[in-house]
């Protein structure tokens, strides 16, 4: 069976029970959830980090609520081409799909600093421990963008090219969906996991750093054999350079300032200080 073959096996409804219509893009943001917090827990303990409950529910839903207002805002403010002026009343559409991961992680950002100034935890160190769990939600959300069809890449001549249908025409393209997915979630995974590793933990800030430099490296690598928004197309009046490679570059360059950073406070990862911890 090729690659082709699997996607149009795959419905991108998981599940049906009446009008009610569960889709494996919502599954992917649930289990991609999960597993990060699944990792932030652990890490905590691996790292010796002391985090009650209340702490951490209270990093929770900030993460989650920026993840989700964010990518919605940035999807629709950078991607929406002024669709949205239009249609305001499409704006919280979810169910609709329009998703943008760089404003999630502005988001996620924004949701970090509310979290650390509610459990005065310092916000690099919950920056450190969420990015390890990252990718794994980036490697169930690219792999749901590939059930879904969108996002594809340019046509190929590759035996793996899949014919993904309407918008994308007849030809086979690159699933680039599935390269991102190795990249974006199964590489950097990898890359962040063996740091992790290290007791006691390396420097507040590190973990950060590599996580924005080496996304936005592997984005900015994978636009090159992406298609553009169709809205947007390519920028200044190149045939190569899109969005997403404008956007990753600010990342990169985040990346190595936050590393070069770590390297020189080598500050610490800290949990709540004794006074905040919840007795029993």
């Amino acid at each position: 069976m090729t690659l082709n073959d699997i996607y149009h096996a795959i419905d991108p409804v998981a599940l049906s029970l009446g009008p009610l219509q569960i889709r494996w893009y919502g599954l992917a943001y649930v289990a991609g959830f999960i597993c990060a917090f699944l990792v932030i827990a652990k890490l905590s303990q691996r790292w010796k980090i002391r985090i009650d409950d209340d702490a951490f529910f209270t990093v929770v839903f900030c993460v989650i609520f920026g993840v989700i207002l964010g990518g919605r805002l940035g999807y629709v403010l950078v991607y929406g081409d002024g669709y949205y002026l239009q249609h305001p009343e499409k704006i919280l559409a979810f169910n609709e799909g329009g998703m943008s991961f760089h404003g999630g992680l502005v988001g996620v950002i924004i949701g970090g600093v509310i979290a650390a100034k509610i459990t005065k935890i310092p916000f690099l160190t919950l920056a450190d421990m969420g990015v390890v769990g990252v990718p794994i939600g980036l490697f169930f959300g690219r792999c749901a963008n590939f059930i879904n069809g969108e996002l594809w890449g340019a046509p190929t001549d590759m035996p793996w090219g899949v014919v993904f249908g309407g918008a994308a025409g007849t030809m086979p393209r690159h699933p680039s969906q599935l390269y991102e997915a190795l990249l974006e979630g199964v590489v950097l995974f990898i890359i962040l996991f063996a740091l992790s590793r290290k007791t006691p933990a390396r420097p507040r800030g590190t973990f950060f750093g590599t996580f924005l430099l080496f996304y936005g490296l592997f984005r900015f690598t994978i636009e090159f054999i992406r298609q553009p928004d169709a809205q947007i197309g390519y920028l200044l009046g190149t045939h190569w350079f899109t969005m997403g490679q404008a956007l990753s570059i600010p990342l990169m360059v985040a990346g190595v300032v936050f590393l070069i950073y770590a390297w020189k406070t080598k500050k610490p990862q800290m949990g709540l200080p004794d006074s905040e911890i919840s007795q029993p």
